[in-house]
């Protein structure tokens, strides 16, 4: 759920004038501060002893241990670089100039959940897809995808109690399934969505692996009409099955060794599939997947080319924060995406310079 936040600046261009420094910067710390609000606001936090950023990052830690330097969720990772070739089908629902046909810059990072940058990697641990789309004109759009159909829970409280609950016992050094059950036992939407993702294919690595948006947006059309949206990255690679053999063999690396072989051997392509909501679809609860037979537009291919380690990487300093949308593209009601866009930037400011250096990219 939590990254850290960052911009990269690029040389060669002319000072701006301290006044126009002065209004960014104020624009730019009133946007910070509307999403601290806006976390600190989900469902009354604000009240004393109930959950703040503060006591999510220490979630974090309490579930992952401390790895200064890294963030908080999805410690482990690699930065992709490569481009969006627009089909020009999703124009007409969204006035983003990232659907105009044509192709642009983006900035991504595969990475696997949970705060342990150094965990071994396993078919059953969420693998994430993110990008960041840097389209002309200074606007951009961020977006954070996972393997799973559903997000496992609906709300801030309920993804820092199941923090808690899923944190290693210090008797046993593992989880505490009684822990895990009761925290089971007072989410419904939880154990509905666990089993929804339980049925899940799962594939032999990131190349082939669907990627899904799990919060819903809306998309602004130039008209000004609305519509609920969800997307998707479809692997143009073929599906093969995870298997047993490929966790078996060892290497506590495997899947970031593949992926990383498969972009040295070629590009690497995903289908980003928009599906349009209808009226009724949920817009306010990721746990809950839209009836399958909704439309979906091609709304073009993401290529990837090159590949990085995050010690000075592309995407080292970038926060894939839900929230970063250009104009035609906007929010829906669900509550997890300002307090994910918080807790984002709280971890940032917590994040030190690295201390040693992650593992780099072969």
């Amino acid at each position: 759920m939590a990254g850290d936040a960052g911009d990269s600046t690029g040389g060669g261009k002319r000072a701006l004038p301290i006044g126009a420094v002065i209004v960014r910067l104020a624009a730019i710390g009133a946007v910070l501060l509307g999403a601290v609000a806006a976390f600190a606001g989900v469902g009354g936090f604000l009240s004393p002893g109930r959950l703040t950023q503060d006591r999510m990052m220490a979630g974090f830690g309490e579930a992952n241990g401390s790895h200064p330097g890294f963030r908080r969720n999805h410690a482990k990772g690699v930065c992709v670089t490569g481009w969006f070739d627009s089909s020009g089908q999703a124009a007409p629902l969204s006035k983003a100039a990232v659907f105009r046909p044509g192709r642009v810059k983006v900035v991504g990072r595969f990475a696997l959940a949970g705060g342990m940058p150094f965990q071994v990697d396993a078919p059953a641990t969420v693998r994430s897809m993110a990008l960041r789309f840097l389209p002309p004109g200074g606007e951009e759009w961020r977006t954070g995808m996972n393997n799973i159909p559903v997000f496992a829970v609906n709300s801030a409280k309920g993804f820092y109690e199941q923090l808690l609950a899923g944190s290693p016992d210090p008797a046993t050094g593992k989880p505490d399934p009684a822990r895990m059950q009761e925290f089971l036992s007072r989410h419904p939407e939880t154990v509905r969505a666990l089993a929804i993702i339980g049925k899940r294919p799962v594939s032999s690595g990131f190349a082939n692996s669907t990627f899904n948006g799990l919060d819903a947006f809306r998309f602004i059309g130039a008209d000004g009409a609305s519509v609920p949206v969800r997307w998707s990255t479809v692997p143009l690679q073929p599906f093969v099955a995870e298997s047993a053999a490929q966790a078996a063999a060892g290497d506590k690396n495997y899947l970031f060794d593949a992926l990383i072989a498969e972009i040295r051997r070629h590009p690497l392509q995903w289908r980003l599939v928009v599906t349009i909501g209808a009226p009724g679809d949920p817009t306010d609860d990721a746990t809950l997947p839209w009836p399958e037979g909704r439309k979906q537009i091609d709304a073009g291919t993401v290529t990837i080319d090159q590949v990085s380690g995050e010690d000075g990487g592309d995407c080292t300093a970038v926060n894939y924060d839900p929230m970063v949308l250009p104009s035609g593209i906007a929010p829906s009601d669900d509550p997890l995406l300002s307090a994910r866009s918080a807790a984002y930037a709280r971890s940032f400011t917590l994040r030190p310079a690295r201390r040693g250096r992650s593992r780099p990219a072969r």
